[in-house]
């Protein structure tokens, strides 16, 4: 094979793969639907025609019959007369009329043949369209299903690797979230046990317990205070030591409530032992 043999053969054969990806069997199914009703239409416009000569044929065989009818009358009137001249003209145009009737007939029966013949293919032929019209729904209809189940399985492989990457992003979106949920609890926790208000102040720990000590030598030196009160009061009457307070925890008690509790407590606790040094002041 030569190179220009090779390169028709290539370049026929590309063409022909992109014709074959280009064409809708839907389309061509319909153009060879209506290639096929052309040519039936070809037929019976041939019959068509051959039937109008043929009836011509026949109207000139019909005048001939006419004329062969009226030479014989001539003959005949001329014979009667005594004019054989006459007759023997008559009977000659006669004989000529006949003979192209004879030839009529034979061109009549030969159109009435080929009529007979393109009847019978038009018959035929419309009988295959009538079939390849079935047909031609039918795959239609085929092709058509095809398709859409194609573009159903395709739209739904598409769909799938979406819900993959739909999957992933709440997959991502479910760890930030409990990443958020996690920080929020964390934070919670440090807020609950005072570990911002450390980190909010500029003090270090020396300073807060140095502040504690100065807290509580304060309150000794404002006890020592209300001792040197009470002892000075002791001599002007008697005073009755209030109950301590009683306090009744139902139920769970948070944080808060606790330390108002023990609060109240502590401030009892005090109250009673400033009770009881007046009651030794008085008694001494």
């Amino acid at each position: 094979m030569g190179i220009l043999s090779r390169t028709s053969y290539v370049i026929r054969s590309k063409i022909n793969s992109l014709l074959n990806r280009a064409e809708d069997p839907t389309q061509t199914l319909d153009y060879s639907y209506e290639q096929m009703r052309d040519q039936l239409q070809e037929v019976k416009r041939g019959i068509a025609d051959l039937t109008t000569q043929k009836k011509r044929l026949e109207m000139q065989k019909r005048r001939l019959e006419d004329n062969v009818e009226k030479h014989n009358e001539q003959a005949r009137t001329a014979v009667q007369q005594d004019r054989e001249d006459l007759a023997r003209r008559a009977l000659e145009k006669k004989k000529t009329k006949m003979n192209q009737i004879e030839d009529l007939e034979r061109q009549i029966s030969e159109l009435q043949s080929q009529q007979d013949q393109l009847i019978e293919q038009k018959d035929e032929l419309q009988t295959r369209i009538e079939e390849f019209r079935t047909k031609k729904e039918t795959m239609k209809a085929r092709y058509e299903a095809a398709e859409a189940s194609s573009t159903v399985s395709e739209a739904m492989t598409a769909t799938g690797e979406e819900f993959e990457d739909v999957g992933r992003a709440i997959e991502r979106a479910e760890e930030q979230t409990e990443d958020m949920e996690a920080r929020a609890a964390a934070l919670d926790e440090l807020h609950e046990t005072g570990a911002f208000d450390d980190v909010m102040s500029d003090k270090d720990n020396i300073d807060r317990e140095l502040e504690e000590l100065s807290a509580g030598s304060g309150v000794e030196a404002e006890l020592e205070t209300l001792k040197s009160d009470v002892g000075a009061e002791g001599g002007d009457g008697e005073t009755e030591p209030e109950p301590p307070a009683e306090t009744e925890v139902e139920g769970d008690i948070d944080e808060s409530e606790l330390e108002d509790l023990e609060a109240d407590v502590e401030d009892s606790e005090v109250e009673a032992e400033l009770a009881e040094l007046q009651d030794e002041e008085r008694s001494s």
